[in-house]
């Protein structure tokens, strides 16, 4: 009897934090992510704690893609010993860099105003890509001659992947989703099938509800921003820096350039966000066939008159000086950081102006609370009333709903048979394994934290 077994060491009960730990019969041990746990603060205290496995005994650690709840602890793993190879796509390789970099000074910020030491420093960071090696899309990788990998597209990111691990030699396949793309994207390509999998451990941001659909959500988009130009305010888009942003450039290009919308002032305030709009513009070999199509047609979609990229500080301040109806899209996606803040501290109170929310809301963040209709929040310590118009558009999620992941989960074959539901709200969690149980007839199960289970016999 096999003895192989996945602990999930985070990133159950909560949508952020990934990271879990693979042990075969023989002993070897990879993680799949390592991420940040995020709430209020883009890192919570718990991510101080140590991690609930022996470091040293881990051969390597496989990402599926580049956003900070996947991961932001890379940085605290190899400083506390951590010495094996990291793998993953160019792409998140690439993307990576910027969130790491990134988040040190955001976590230095947030250290200073708690009183305490930093999470991570900039020499942390430094040490982790010495490190990092890449794999292309379906390519088999080996590993200890016990483990062949296997990426396959999730559709939720550039470069993001469905790690797909087979355990020799009883060929048993285990595929980790990671985050799984809202497809059909409007730019990505679709998330490829759960395949001949054995055992599946897959997210469900948005296991318990739906979004509208792609004709709705790009009404809905254009309707806000009409009202909100008529109005002569301010649009401000919450947008996470990777991927959301370059998909709501290349909706907004549409719209601009065949007239659908009034030509206002768009500002994409977050370097971040500039730079990787340059990475995506350099991969567009994984768009899907329409986009690829119309940028061989000549489009630049990221490019278009009134669009302006501000990658200073001074810049960014001095948006507010333009007059009049405009659009900032500014990072963070649930406003836990970033200079986004400044834009909600400046336009909340105009009753001209509208915050757009366009991705989860973590529990506890700004963007939960205003989600949720509150009449005055906190920004900075000072209290801030909220006299903006709020909306809300799942739709550019680049999360599958509930309805599309029960549909993944049928793209397994009759191998299937053990389903492990992460990455949710326990609410979320608890009503897609329900219905993995009830309508496709796969055990499917929400794991404790901290708890290792066995995957096969």
């Amino acid at each position: 009897m096999s003895k192989s077994s996945i602990k999930f060491c985070s990133g159950v009960g909560t949508v952020t934090g990934a990271n879990f730990l693979l042990e075969t019969e023989n002993g070897t041990k990879i993680l799949v992510d390592c991420g940040l746990v995020q709430g209020e603060k883009i890192a919570e205290e718990v991510n101080r704690q140590d991690f609930p496995y022996d470091i040293s005994t881990i051969t390597a650690l496989f990402i599926t893609h580049a956003h900070l709840d996947h991961v932001g602890r890379i940085p605290k793993l190899v400083r506390d010993g951590f010495k094996g190879a990291i793998y993953s796509t160019p792409q998140t390789k690439a993307l990576a860099e910027l969130v790491l970099n990134d988040a040190v000074g955001i976590l230095a910020t947030e250290a200073k105003q708690d009183g305490v030491q930093p999470l991570y420093y900039q020499t942390d960071v430094d040490a982790v890509f010495p490190l990092w090696k890449t794999i292309n899309y379906h390519e088999n990788f080996a590993l200890n001659g016990e483990l062949s990998i296997f990426f396959k597209d999730a559709g939720h990111i550039l470069g993001s992947t469905m790690i797909e691990v087979t355990i020799k030699p009883e060929n048993y396949k285990i595929l980790f989703t990671g985050d799984l793309g809202n497809s059909p994207a409007p730019l990505l390509r679709d998330t490829e099938d759960v395949g001949d999998a054995d055992c599946l451990i897959m997210e469900s941001v948005y296991g318990d509800r739906n979004h509208e659909d792609r004709e709705g959500r790009t009404n809905k988009f254009k309707q806000i921003i009409d009202d909100t130009v008529a109005r002569g305010g301010t649009l401000v888009i919450p947008a996470f820096s990777i991927d959301r942003t370059q998909t709501l450039l290349f909706e907004l290009n549409n719209m601009v350039e065949t007239g659908k919308i009034k030509s206002v002032p768009i500002f994409v305030d977050s370097p971040m966000a500039i730079k990787a709009t340059e990475i995506y513009a350099g991969n567009t070999d994984l768009f899907n066939d329409h986009v690829k199509a119309q940028i061989q047609n000549g489009d630049k979609i990221f490019q278009f008159p009134r669009l302006e990229y501000t990658m200073s500080r001074d810049q960014s301040r001095d948006i507010e000086h333009f007059k009049g109806a405009k659009i900032i899209l500014a990072g963070s996606g649930m406003s836990i950081g970033g200079r986004v803040i400044g834009h909600e501290a400046h336009y909340l109170p105009d009753e001209k102006s509208t915050i757009l929310l366009v991705g989860y809301q973590t529990t506890g963040s700004l963007g939960r609370r205003l989600a949720d209709g509150a009449k005055k929040v906190h920004i900075h310590s000072e209290t801030v009333k909220v006299k903006a118009h709020i909306e809300t558009l799942y739709g550019y999620s680049a999360h599958k709903d509930g309805d599309h992941l029960l549909k993944f989960v049928t793209t397994g074959t009759d191998r299937l048979k053990q389903v492990f539901v992460v990455m949710g709200e326990p609410g979320a969690s608890m009503h897609l394994a329900q219905r993995i149980n009830d309508e496709v007839g796969v055990n499917a199960v929400v794991p404790e934290q901290i708890t290792s289970y066995k995957i096969h016999d």
